[in-house]
């Protein structure tokens, strides 16, 4: 059974940071792209960062410089490093392996940037 599980969201004020966690179970990590996207209330999913088993980065333009995604095959995890957040960051941050729509996917994390 294919498993993929979030963990680091939370409340953040703005300028601050988080760092997300997705640990991955019953697949062949090290063989998958992997990728971040999130989905604000009424809005649509969207690409946040991708990163291919070769390790090339693709970052939405909202993020870029200042989001890190990377990745750690032995501990089967990919992470995402958000910094500056901005209140426009709110959202539930998914996991995915295999690419978009028919990879797999996490449960998702809220992040919510506020003062």
């Amino acid at each position: 059974q294919v498993q993929l599980v979030e963990s680091g969201g939370g409340l953040e004020q703005p300028g601050g940071s988080l760092r997300l966690s997705c640990a991955a179970s019953g697949i062949i990590f090290s063989t998958y792209s992997v990728g971040w996207y999130r989905q604000a209330p009424g809005k649509q999913r969207e690409l946040v960062a991708t990163m291919t088993r070769g390790g090339t980065t693709n970052y939405a333009d909202s993020v870029k410089g200042r989001f890190t995604i990377s990745r750690d095959n032995a501990k089967k995890s990919v992470y995402l490093q958000m910094n500056s957040l901005k209140p426009e960051d709110t959202a539930v941050y998914y996991c995915n392996a295999g690419g978009e729509p028919a990879g797999y996917w996490g449960q998702g994390t809220q992040v919510t940037v506020s003062s």
